[in-house]
């Protein structure tokens, strides 16, 4: 296995930055996602690893070593992609074994660790069907096999459960996971799904615009995002964001004032995650103007003097129906502050 060390890595195509000033230490055998939207430079990063691209600047260490120069394909990576690339032309076994026979793998060796594998990614009873004689699910296990058989040092997931349904990707991500464990394998996943990278991960990676924006744990992400974007872009349903002016102890945020417990001047953003919202007497007054039941528990939408705000209720009947007036409440500990200009999240207490 292998500890994984990124120094101010760049990639860039002529005034196209794809990836800038990144650092980033991943220690060995750890599970770690990057997480971010379309263009963020996160599966650049991943090719980067690979060795499929060269960095502009910067450095790329396994284990301490400077690989920046070192081939692809003696870089011992496995690597799943979006699409499974399999060889329709051979059986699953056949698919499976096909790694080894770049690193000089005795025909009978090669079979017994095929095997091996197979049965870890539970495919064994597969070997002899051909990829179109499998499901998306089944062919996403014979692509994390061939990727696992070579026993690499980093494997690297590059949106890998996009193509599956629902219901096939909640019971990947387990597998995936267990593998992982059992291995003990560096694992880097790629994703612009949240909950990909939450259930899967042990620590989180979110980039934006070729840059890390935060790492650390879903918690950290979720509670204590130090961004507007991290913000943002972590929570389902989204947060709810509010411009406002700070000024002399107080934000104004459309046609509401709210108390602040620290000094803060300029403009600003509040954000309250929808299921920080509750319905009380003594709150903010609103109006529901929509209601979305969604199974487990029930969104809603609400006009105050804030703007729109949504808010989550636990259950799953409506105790609100449209049009009725209610009151809404957070708790100071739950409402976050940035700095508009920067985006940066403030140290300040919001009074609910």
């Amino acid at each position: 296995m292998a500890r994984i060390e990124l120094k101010n890595l760049r990639k860039d195509w002529g005034e196209a930055v794809a990836v800038t000033g990144l650092d980033l230490s991943i220690e060995d055998g750890a599970f770690v996602a990057v997480l971010g939207p379309s263009g963020c430079g996160k599966t650049t990063t991943l090719l980067l690893l690979a060795g499929i691209y060269s960095p502009s600047a910067g450095e790329i260490a396994f284990d301490g070593a400077r690989v920046n120069d070192v081939e692809a394909r003696d870089r011992n990576i496995g690597i799943v992609f979006q699409s499974y690339a399999l060889y329709p032309n051979m059986n699953v076994l056949q698919n499976v074994m096909f790694p080894l026979r770049f690193k000089h793998v005795e025909p009978a060796e090669a079979e017994r660790r095929a095997r091996e594998i197979a049965a870890l990614v539970r495919i064994d009873p597969l070997l002899e069907r051909r990829p179109s004689q499998l499901s998306g699910g089944q062919q996403q296990r014979v692509a994390l096999a061939r990727a696992l058989v070579k026993q690499p040092h980093l494997l690297l997931l590059d949106e890998p459960l996009s193509n599956l349904d629902a219901s096939l990707r909640l019971s990947m991500r387990t597998e995936i996971r267990r593998i992982q464990r059992e291995l003990g394998v560096t694992t880097i996943l790629v994703t612009h799904d949240q909950i990909e990278a939450t259930t899967m991960a042990d620590r989180i990676v979110v980039m934006n615009a070729g840059r890390i924006e935060q790492e650390g744990t879903a918690e950290d992400l979720y509670e204590r995002p130090e961004t507007l974007f991290v913000a943002s872009f972590i929570g389902s349903p989204p947060i709810n964001l509010f411009d406002g002016h700070a000024e002399g102890g107080a934000i104004k945020i459309h046609q509401g004032t709210m108390a602040l417990a620290t000094p803060v001047n300029g403009p600003v953003v509040l954000g309250i995650r929808p299921e920080s919202l509750t319905v009380n007497g003594s709150g903010m007054s609103a109006r529901i103007v929509a209601v979305e039941p969604m199974g487990r528990e029930v969104l809603y939408t609400a006009e105050s003097a804030l703007g729109i705000i949504r808010f989550l209720e636990a259950g799953p009947d409506a105790r609100h129906a449209e049009d009725d007036n209610i009151a809404l409440s957070f708790s100071s500990d739950d409402g976050l502050l940035f700095d508009k200009t920067s985006g940066r999240r403030l140290d300040a207490r919001v009074a609910a």
